[in-house]
């Protein structure tokens, strides 16, 4: 199989692309790569390939942290040539920490005297029952800036074992905060700076686990002393004649769409060349979609919590906290799965199998109508394809879910789950920054931000940026009955136009539209980005963590298109001061009037714990809807025949 330009890296190209970086990359004996991520083509280089030019060279990013010398080295390498094409050295930046950086620091904590004392005051007496979580420091002033690679441990105690939930190896530590209680470490040279120990609220004590064999256990939180339901009956779902599409590759054919699956250690899933098929004509609609960074800032002020500003894409990578996903518990039905490859440290390739789970489902109703006259029903069923990951960071799972439908619509959706990050508070008082979850144990109050990359192509690269406001009819002698509305539509021309945030009072939406595309009513063909759930962050003016975080600011950004202007916080958040990414590229003011346009869109999760969140929280749910606009001549799912073998009059 041929590997095209926009396919994921092979364990083959990642293990090649660490071999030219370590002897052609001039670095000292203390380096280590960060990330190996795909150069993808310039698109001039695509579309020269597509119609029959040369194929663009496979290349690679290698992000390398020299510890030896303090310095961050990018290297864009050939990896057909087996050469350095490029070499940058990107002044005061710190890359993703490491997961080896995370294992070594906790295991520096637990040696260190200071800690082993503070646990002691505590009253601890058996430290192997300790969790240590080592996460990026953040950046409240010149002190946490880039200039020294830092990062500190917070540490939680599980119980001692045997007991529910498997002995304290599986014990949620999370039920266990010890307050007050921070390590912190120069992860260049892997020492521990100081240990912090500000006291605070007891241990709690109350376990919080969440398998089966705990719920019967009278001191879980909460406890279910009949054990598991008994009242739930199995659901089958099944394809007799196998999936509707087709996969080769990489390259996926479902019903009318046609599009490419990718993948990196940083963004994770990615999504390239979506296009549907119109009658028998191929027409485009992104070029390239994905999850450009995340963040989650903690609203508690405390001093074991204020440090929690955290940004798992950039700090941390999606793509290599991903799971391996499990047929009949992650994924129902008939299930396609690809495999996915990433890397260690000295750039060795870990393979990850069932990384990104692809099935399609029932959704209903697609369209229906009775016929008053006659009483005919006429009505056909919704199907939609669905391509997902998961990923793990630290205490939080998130879901990441495309959905493909008949009738021309994509929709995302973030899936948000796992366990709280806890805090622990003095019974008979009152967390002032969260809610209560058991007896001494609360949750911070917290947000959950995510901006989407949309490199949009409506019917070609050439795209114009619209907002969509309905406003009420003002004039009464027009507007006599009261209720008349009409909708207004404004072309956002340059990147500062371009910075907007939602308005459900006037049903805001934005349009992507090709004015030299026009369907048989002559209307520019478009596809609307319709908000989800959404939210206002809550910094105060001038915060350190919102310098950083500037894209939470609008919820809406549209740019011209560059290459390698990815991620919507820049490439380096961690211990940045701040103002890179969309703040810093948007400066330009560059025209986005029929250009190549990159939609950046920004939706939050507002999350007030609750108990109901305890020992693991429900699946809760953001994201936003991508709908076809005068792109089609009329209902595209017209077509879609009724399924009679499902369909009976009584």
């Amino acid at each position: 199989m041929t590997t095209h330009p926009l396919d994921p890296l092979t364990g083959g190209e990642i293990a090649r692309a660490a071999e030219i970086a370590r002897t052609e990359g001039d670095v000292s004996t203390r380096w280590r790569i960060v990330f190996i991520l795909p150069s993808e083509p310039e698109k001039a280089e695509l579309r020269g390939w597509e119609q029959g030019g040369a194929r663009p060279p496979r290349r690679a990013l290698v992000v390398i942290r020299d510890k030896g010398e303090r310095r961050t080295i990018e290297l864009v390498v050939d990896l057909d040539a087996g050469v350095v094409v490029s070499r940058d050295e990107p002044h005061g930046v710190q890359p993703a920490v490491m997961r080896e950086e995370s294992v070594e620091a906790e295991r520096l904590a637990r040696e260190h005297p200071e800690w082993q004392a503070a646990m002691r005051r505590r009253g601890v007496t058996d430290l192997d029952l300790a969790m240590l979580d080592h996460m990026p420091l953040g950046y409240q002033d010149a002190d946490d800036g880039p200039q020294q690679r830092r990062g500190i441990a917070l540490t939680w105690l599980r119980a001692p074992g045997p007991g529910a939930g498997g002995g304290w190896e599986g014990d949620n530590g999370y039920a266990r905060p010890v307050e007050g209680l921070i390590v912190h470490f120069d992860l260049d040279t892997m020492e521990v700076l100081r240990v912090e120990d500000h006291g605070g609220a007891s241990i709690p004590t109350a376990a919080g686990n969440f398998t089966e064999a705990a719920l019967e256990d009278p001191d879980n939180v909460p406890s279910y002393p009949d054990g598991p339901r008994q009242t739930t009956r199995p659901v089958e779902i099944t394809q007799p004649q196998g999936a509707s599409f087709t996969v080769d590759g990489w390259f996926v054919e479902w019903e009318k769409w046609r599009l490419r699956i990718g993948f990196n250690v940083r963004e994770g899933l990615v999504l390239h060349d979506v296009g549907y098929v119109d009658r028998g004509r191929p027409r485009r609609v992104l070029h390239r979609a994905s999850l450009s960074e995340m963040f989650v800032p903690y609203a508690d002020p405390a001093v074991t919590h204020f440090r929690k500003q955290l940004f798992d894409q950039g700090e941390a990578g999606i793509g290599r906290c991903v799971n391996s996903l499990r047929l009949g518990c992650d994924c129902l039905g008939e299930i396609y799965y690809f495999d996915t490859v990433m890397h260690d440290n000295d750039g060795n390739p870990i393979e990850r199998p069932n990384a990104i789970c692809m099935h399609e489902e029932d959704y209903g109703l697609l369209w229906k109508h009775t016929t008053l006259r006659t009483g005919v029903p006429e009505s056909r069923r919704s199907r939609r394809l669905v391509i997902s990951s998961f990923t793990t960071v630290g205490n939080y799972d998130y879901g990441f879910f495309w959905h493909l439908y008949q009738d021309g619509r994509i929709e995302f959706e973030a899936k948000l789950t796992g366990i709280l990050s806890t805090g622990a508070f003095t019974p008979g008082e009152r967390p002032e920054y969260g809610t209560a979850l058991a007896e001494g144990l609360y949750g911070p109050n917290h947000q959950h931000w995510f901006n989407m990359r949309l490199d949009m192509a409506v019917d070609g690269d050439a795209n114009t940026l619209l907002e969509v406001n309905s406003r009420t009819v003002e004039d009464p002698e027009v507007n006599y009955f009261g209720g008349a509305w009409k909708v207004e539509t404004t072309a956002l021309t340059t990147e500062l136009q371009a910075q907007r945030e939602i308005e459900p009072r006037s049903a805001r939406y934005w349009r992507v539209a090709n004015t030299d595309s026009l369907n048989s009513l002559g209307q520019p063909a478009s596809y609307s980005l319709i908000p989800g759930h959404n939210t206002f962050h809550l910094y105060r003016p001038g915060a350190p963590a919102l310098g950083r975080a500037g894209f939470i600011d609008r919820h809406l950004w549209g740019t011209a298109y560059r290459s390698r202007e990815l991620y919507a916080a820049g490439d380096y958040p961690n211990q940045h001061p701040g103002g890179a990414g969309l703040p810093d590229w948007t400066r330009r003011d560059a025209p986005l009037e029929q250009s190549d346009l990159v939609v950046w869109y920004t939706f939050g999760a507002h999350h007030v714990t609750r108990p109901e969140d305890w020992p693991v929280m429900p699946m809760a749910y953001a994201g936003f809807e991508l709908k076809p606009h005068c792109f089609f001549d009329g209902n595209p799912a017209l077509d879609v025949a009724e399924e009679a073998a499902h369909c009976h009059a009584d």
